[in-house]
């Protein structure tokens, strides 16, 4: 729809929409969208010299390319209007998470997002997955101006990208200051060491606060009227305790914050700030399924407001063109069906909780069977976080299981002691009933979590037989899991120091795939259709 068509008359529009049958509610939503968008034009038409300023913003896209279309047609479709200033920004995690990413290492992603014109985005955690060369490369050819100020190449006094980057709207200049959960260094941890655990890489947990504060104050110095936080962090405190709000609580300066990491959904969250000043905090979700706007009016206010992506009526032909594209390419590898499953394979809810990272599931016990039988280990195990979508009952396709495991990780065999087994498995499910991506996922193996003295008992591993007994606490066992999590990326580091048996060039999902298709012989069967009880939790 061009922005010509914003001006109609809306008498004569609802009167077509009373008297059309067939399209009546169709054209009803679609009117009173663009009722929110006149509103929001409507009070800078008698200024056009001071115009309000539209950010649009996203977070956790996850390789949810269908999205970029709208997000930028909406931006486009305002400027066209020439009654505000609209912008576009990224808060992390776009590289990664299905199999779009998976198969071109964030490649087609960048592609995509090349065409975007951000004018600032920041770092997640996923973006580090594929290494710190490979994400330096996409984050170049993507050309947006990036800014993370916690992002240190080891021993360096500065960071590696602007710490804050500075774009003028008419007479206003907002900064955009970008940061990074310092608990990427535990989540992706392999990306920031070398082969010899000679540190590379650096996020600055000590002083991140301190940085950021440091990054206000100097744009502030420099003419920003206004600073927005692009904040991979989070509201609700990870294994570390980094959080938005607590960022907000030890700073001053910042105006709002736009937040990802932890998929929440945030309209406009009020918190203090060191003076005691309410501060907006936002989180549009996960995969678009929203898209932020941030208003700034020529007075000075500051609104947040998610809108449903699905419910955007415009779209970037140029970007339409290149999603199309890249969907046909990812189909031609991944329509291929390998196996079928009478039963969905669970990793989230049906209110988009991962369960995986707090509870056994069928896909987790699927998914370390698979590692185990791959690497003729005692024991598989994966942590929850390392498994990402669900598979729907039906017909199992190669992308089915590239979009639940959409990593680059490889399968390797270590040799693990009982203490360190069971110390792995006291620490990782320490948060329970509280969701955390280090929980594991095991096969050949089964415990009991005590969820309020966070102790496991009752420790048993699987014999030829297939009948359990008690660990034994004097031996050592076999293990496969990811290079990912026995690099120190998850497990919270646990089992970092052990040795490796066998190192396989196998990656992960393709261990999946073959495990579905040649040892379950194409079906998961009724042994998949439920947990197999491997883990309990009980409340004492």
């Amino acid at each position: 729809m061009k922005s010509e068509n914003l001006n109609f008359s809306w008498l004569f529009q609802i009167k077509y929409v009373i008297l059309s049958t067939k399209y009546g509610m169709r054209m009803l939503k679609r009117l009173l969208f663009l009722a929110s968008i006149a509103t929001l034009m409507a009070g800078c038409q008698s200024k056009v010299a001071q115009k309000s300023i539209v950010i649009l913003y996203e977070n956790d896209v996850h390789c949810g390319i269908d999205g970029y279309t709208k997000m930028a047609g909406l931006r486009d479709a305002i400027n066209r209007s020439d009654t505000a200033y609209a912008a576009a920004v990224s808060v992390g995690d776009f590289l990664q998470g299905n199999t779009t990413g998976a198969i071109s290492k964030g490649g087609y992603i960048a592609d995509i997002m090349q065409k975007m014109d951000y004018h600032a985005l920041t770092l997640g955690n996923h973006e580090f997955d594929y290494g710190v060369p490979r994400m330096l490369e996409l984050l170049g050819q993507i050309g947006a101006p990036v800014t993370c100020v916690n992002f240190y190449e080891a021993g360096a006094s500065q960071p590696y990208y602007a710490p804050y980057v500075i774009h003028q709207y008419g007479d206003k200049k907002v900064a955009y200051v970008g940061a990074v959960t310092p608990e990427t260094m535990q989540l992706e941890g392999y990306a920031f060491y070398d082969t010899n655990g000679v540190q590379l890489y650096d996020l600055k947990q000590d002083v991140f606060y301190q940085l950021v504060q440091q990054a206000v104050d100097k744009a502030r110095g420099e003419g920003a009227d206004y600073v927005v936080l692009l904040s991979h962090v989070g509201e609700t405190p990870q294994s570390m305790g980094f959080s938005s709000y607590r960022l907000v609580n030890k700073t001053r300066g910042i105006d709002v914050v736009l937040d990802g990491h932890t998929h929440e959904i945030i309209e406009g969250a009020k918190v203090k700030n060191l003076d005691g000043k309410e501060i907006l905090v936002t989180q549009t979700g996960t995969q678009f399924a929203h898209v932020g706007k941030l208003l700034i009016t020529p007075d000075g206010n500051i609104t947040t407001h998610l809108i449903k992506t699905k419910e955007i009526p415009y779209e970037d032909a140029r970007i339409t063109a290149a999603t199309d594209s890249i969907r046909q390419k990812v189909k031609a590898v991944t329509s291929k069906v390998v196996g079928h499953t009478d039963y969905m394979l669970v990793v989230s809810d049906a209110n988009d909780q991962w369960v995986v990272r707090g509870d056994e599931t069928n896909a987790g016990d699927l998914v370390a069977d698979a590692y185990r039988y791959a690497m003729k280990a005692d024991i598989g195990i994966e942590n929850g976080g390392g498994i990402r979508n669900n598979i729907k009952a039906g017909d199992i396709t190669y992308g089915d299981v590239i979009g639940m495991l959409p990593y680059d990780n490889t399968l390797r065999r270590i040799s693990v002691t009982a203490t360190q087994l069971k110390d792995m498995l006291t620490r990782c499910t320490a948060m329970v009933p509280k969701l955390d991506g280090n929980f594991p996922q095991c096969s050949g193996l089964r415990f009991t979590i005590h969820s309020k003295s966070h102790t496991v008992s009752d420790i048993e591993v699987q014999q030829a037989d297939g009948s359990y007994a008690p660990i034994d606490m004097n031996r050592t066992y076999s293990v496969a899991l990811t290079d990912y999590n026995h690099d120190g990326g998850g497990l919270f580091e646990c089992f970092k120091k052990c040795p490796v048996l066998q190192e396989s060039t196998l990656r992960y999902y393709e261990a999946l795939s073959d495990y579905i298709s040649k040892v379950l012989g194409g079906n998961t069967g009724k042994v998949y259709a439920q947990p197999q009880g491997r883990i309990k939790i009980v409340k004492d």
